[in-house]
């Protein structure tokens, strides 16, 4: 096999760093790199680095007349890596370690000599080097099986987010009403704390019940959560914080919880309010990096 790679971008490149295509021997693959623009081009060269060629690092770009050959109109420049899979460039136990990383919830770095080719989980101190991090899978924590969060739900499987659906009422966390969801019948602030919520998690609380979101909520506060968030009024969103300070959460945790939950879009029934929460959980994983 084959692995390419986007090095580096200029302009509106139509997919970002880090971004791979496995190609394999028999012209199958997997991924992209341009979202089409110049793939074919990348096939070609992978067939030819499979079959022993060294290692390629292709620029395409607006001004270069190949790059209108393999189709790259959008008025960016793309620089991409072309390794192979092996001891010589992208050894096959990268993948596993990369693999265990993401399962621990741990993000991982691989380092590539652009000189070589040769990529490793050390870092490279001398020559041009590219850090390619891989982030743990994101994830989202649903407390409370109500309506809203049967559409939140479907939305992050849409965006590829791992869902959990947290609530003690067994009347309410059925899979019937959750199909294909992975659902958690413990009490909130257990099973908050066991999925070790941290920098890809948002954990939002939705029951209108405090006895279940408050617990939810202090242990979210507790860990390094990305997007933490509570549905309610403002009013109620008040009393929840004057209950949450007494129970010594710290101001600058309560600033944390984005209460009324999801962006201001003047949402209006479960979708749409699913819809926002979204939105916002989504703008905190961005704003996070």
């Amino acid at each position: 096999m084959a692995l390419a790679t986007v090095v580096s971008t200029w302009g509106s490149a139509p997919r970002p760093r880090g971004s791979h295509m496995l190609v394999h021997e028999d012209g199958r693959f997997e991924g992209s790199v341009s979202g089409g623009c110049v793939e074919g081009d990348i096939l070609d060269t992978a067939a030819q680095v499979i079959a022993g060629a060294p290692f390629a690092v292709k620029k395409y770009g607006v001004a270069d007349a190949s790059a209108w050959e393999v189709g790259l109109p959008c008025g960016g420049e793309i620089s991409v890596m072309v390794q192979p899979v092996g001891a010589d460039g992208f050894d096959p136990e990268l993948f596993d370690r990369i693999a265990e990383a993401r399962g621990d919830g741990q993000a991982i770095t691989v380092t590539t000599d652009l000189e070589t080719g040769h990529s490793d989980l050390r870092p490279v101190e001398t020559g041009e080097i590219f850090a390619n991090r891989y982030d743990p899978p994101r994830r989202l924590i649903v407390v409370g099986a109500v309506q809203i969060a049967q559409s939140l739900v479907g939305l992050a499987r849409t965006l590829g987010i791992e869902t959990v659906v947290v609530d003690p009422r067994g009347r309410f966390l059925t899979e019937e009403r959750f199909p294909d969801t992975t659902l958690d019948d413990r009490w909130p602030d257990e099973a908050v704390a066991t999925y070790k919520p941290g920098p890809a998690t948002a954990v939002v609380t939705l029951s209108h019940d405090t006895k279940i979101d408050d617990p939810a909520l202090i242990a979210a506060l507790a860990a390094n959560t990305a997007y933490v968030g509570a549905l309610g009024s403002r009013k109620s969103h008040a009393a929840r914080l004057e209950r949450l300070a007494a129970a010594g959460i710290a101001p600058a945790d309560l600033d944390r919880i984005d209460g009324p939950v999801g962006l201001p879009i003047g949402a209006i029934g479960p979708a749409e309010i699913a819809l926002s929460v979204a939105a916002a959980m989504v703008k905190a994983f961005h704003d996070r990096g």
